[in-house]
């Protein structure tokens, strides 16, 4: 069980570092490897509660990362370039 849990937090935090390095997010790399091990775990206990998920833990921490960064409202930000040209406008 707790191989499983480590290898669950290793798979989020890389599917987490490579979602902002292709520029699927642009959350920071910081935020989204947080999202990212935020979700597994959640849907790690849920499975281990429910035995809800698919049969190979791996394909469940990628799913569940992948999963989280879509669910996180963080694509609706302003952005910081322009938050900073509004600042000089006035």
């Amino acid at each position: 069980m707790f191989p499983v849990l480590i290898g669950t937090v290793v798979i989020a935090g890389i599917i987490g570092y490579a979602s902002e390095r292709t520029g699927f997010t642009r959350n920071g790399i910081l935020p989204s490897i947080i999202i990212c091990i935020g979700g597994a775990f959640l849907f790690y206990f849920i499975q281990i509660m429910f035995h809800v998920g698919f049969r190979s833990p791996g394909l469940n921490a990628i799913l569940a990362s992948v999963g989280a960064l879509l669910v996180a409202p963080t694509r609706y930000r302003p952005s910081v370039r322009r938050d900073r040209r509004d600042r000089r406008e006035r």
